[in-house]
């Protein structure tokens, strides 16, 4: 079909260029170019017709990150370096002190106590001073200390002086009484505090007497002829007696 236009427009083009040249006023007759010949539209196949497309679903969107709270780290307590003492007694209102430092009257508090041993003195009127050595460390700690308990811990040895001859042996006090320890089963006894009648020592006789509350009579001496080793043992166990007698909350098994 396009072939036929051109040759047609080529043809008309021809045409009109002679008349020109001719010199011939009238002018030639344009022969219009044969239609092109009609399309059999039967025989034609029709083009196929697209099908629609399908409609295009929404692009996914991955879902908002849900960021987890996150909790501040614990805060860092660090280790006590040094100790905070509370010292506590039977007697309300006795004075303590801690390595010769007045600190209060008891209950008191002790803070910044350097860790080591450390000696403890709670003293009040009408009892005994007890001083006590506590190992501190550092933290917090609670200490008690009575001045209404008995507190006798003493031992030392002896020779029992006989009516002839004599043996060797230990006297040991605690709060439970006086025993005298020895080879000799016959000389051997064991005595509550209270049951004591006289219990005495002679410094320049250099000799321990005790009497027992309706039995013997005992005659004890140091070993190395001292003195001082009975003297200050006697005097432990009076100091113990003498609470032992002045004291209402023992049992009476003790006394």
């Amino acid at each position: 079909m396009v072939v036929l236009v051109t040759v047609a427009l080529v043809g008309v083009t021809v045409l009109v260029g002679l008349n020109l040249q001719s010199g011939r006023s009238e002018p030639i007759p344009v022969v219009p170019p044969p239609a092109p010949p009609a399309r059999d539209t039967s025989a034609t196949p029709s083009a196929p017709v697209a099908a629609p497309e399908p409609p295009r679903a929404a692009p996914r969107t991955a879902p908002a990150l849900k960021l987890a709270s996150v909790a501040p780290p614990p805060a860092v307590v660090e280790a006590p370096t040094t100790a905070t003492l509370h010292i506590t007694s039977d007697v309300l209102g006795a004075q303590v002190f801690i390595d010769r430092t007045f600190v209060g009257v008891a209950p008191a508090t002790a803070e910044d106590v350097a860790p080591g041993t450390r000696q403890i003195n709670v003293s009040a009127p009408g009892y005994e001073g007890v001083v006590e050595s506590v190992d501190v460390a550092a933290g917090p700690r609670d200490v008690m200390i009575s001045l209404k308990s008995i507190r006798l811990d003493e031992s030392i040895a002896v020779t029992h002086k006989h009516g002839m001859g004599s043996c060797k042996g230990r006297l040991i006090a605690t709060p439970e009484g006086l025993r005298y320890e020895t080879d000799n089963k016959n000389d051997g006894f064991t005595v509550p505090l209270g049951g004591i009648e006289k219990f005495t020592a002679d410094f320049l006789a250099k000799n321990l007497k005790l009497k027992i509350k309706g039995g013997r009579t005992y005659d004890f001496t140091d070993p190395g002829g001292k003195a001082d080793p009975l003297y200050l043992f006697q005097q432990a166990v009076e100091k113990a007696r003498a609470k032992l007698a002045a004291s209402k909350d023992l049992p009476q098994a003790i006394r």
